[in-house]
């Protein structure tokens, strides 16, 4: 693989050292030149085609639904992953004494929605030991595929099995790993998948997706209703003014206009994973990881967790938030969360940005 043909396709590498995936993805020229082309459609036929630009959509979903090894009929835009968040709570219907799952270290996300029903009367419990069972009364079982602060890989088979024991739901949040990790909806079998894709990804804000079981959508009705809820929204010449009619697809969610420009974006994104083999990809991106963990230890580093796509490293004694400033004034762009370096590559590093790292680590 001509890795550096890859990393041509993304000007920012150029200017900085650039290993903060987790925060934020880079976005390629390719994506970037597929929103002026929808923006030149736009001028030069007035918009008058934007019906076909839901055609486009459809072969987005599909790629989507290719990655993930779904139907692109289960699959439903959104700008963020919270949206398919809130849609997979309003599921059930919550009791007093009712409980959420979720794994420690959890984005705020899954902390923000819990604590939210917590005037409800339904608690928060944490899965500290994946050998035990679930709590009973437990409803939802609610987490990331890794770890945001110290990318921890979450078993999410091992997820399922604890759900289905107590008869729970689950979803999962993809935003910190779909695009680097390979993740098969038919093996995990979540409820639902949600997934930002402005890291990962390597998409602009506003493009996101989730995935919903085809089991689950037969009883999950839209809670957003819009012109595009009832299944002939297609027909815009007499379009149906009563209570809509909900196909069986996710799109059903949707209820209205999507952000054309981002999700053309995240098209390509998507193109370019799927051209190079998601298997490739997530070979590369744990290469990277562990060229890089390696480093990190030879200098002293305890390693949070290895074999993820996030590195999480600390030294005894060490603050690191001067390590990360240092970093910055040198153009290399790391984060910091739990007060430990959170560094992370993706397919446009190489080894050259990594050892540029370590030597300013010292």
């Amino acid at each position: 693989m001509d890795w550096g043909k890859v990393r041509e396709q993304f000007p920012a590498i150029s200017q900085w050292t650039y290993l903060n995936t987790a925060t934020y993805g880079q976005m390629s020229l390719r994506s970037r030149a597929a929103v002026q082309k929808h923006f030149d459609r736009r001028d030069a036929l007035a918009c008058q085609d934007f019906l076909s630009w839901f055609d486009d959509m459809e072969e987005i979903r599909g790629m989507i639904g290719q990655l993930i090894h779904a139907s692109g009929d289960d699959i439903a835009f959104a700008g963020n992953a919270c949206t398919g968040l809130a849609l997979f709570l309003s599921a059930i219907d919550w009791q007093a004494g009712d409980k959420i799952a979720t794994v420690r270290n959890e984005f705020p996300n899954q902390y923000s929605a819990a604590g939210h029903l917590h005037p409800a009367g339904v608690e928060l419990v944490e899965i500290t030991d994946f050998s035990q069972p679930l709590p009973p009364r437990t409803r939802a079982v609610i987490a990331s595929t890794v770890s945001y602060t110290v990318g921890v890989a979450v078993d999410c088979v091992r997820l399922r099995e604890l759900a289905d024991a107590v008869g729970a739901l689950l979803y999962l949040d993809g935003t910190q790993s779909l695009g680097a990790l390979q993740f098969d909806v038919r093996a995990v079998r979540p409820d639902v998948f949600s997934v930002d894709a402005y890291k990962w990804l390597m998409s602009p804000n506003g493009a996101g997706f989730y995935y919903v079981a085809p089991e689950l959508r037969q009883r999950l009705q839209p809670r957003v209703i819009g012109w595009r809820s009832d299944q002939h929204w297609r027909n815009v010449n007499a379009l149906h003014n009563g209570a809509p009619r909900f196909s069986e697809r996710a799109e059903k969610y949707e209820a209205g206009m999507i952000d054309f420009p981002s999700i053309y974006a995240m098209g390509e994104a998507l193109r370019l994973v799927l051209e190079l083999g998601p298997e490739v990809v997530e070979r590369r991106v744990l290469e990277l990881a562990g060229y890089l963990t390696a480093g990190l230890k030879a200098r002293g580093a305890d390693i949070f967790f290895e074999g993820s796509n996030i590195v999480s490293a600390c030294w005894a004694g060490r603050d690191v938030e001067p390590v990360m400033e240092r970093l910055k004034a040198e153009r290399v762009l790391v984060s910091m969360r739990e007060r430990r370096l959170r560094i992370s590559a993706h397919i446009y590093n190489n080894e050259s940005d990594i050892d540029t790292l370590l030597s300013l680590i010292g």
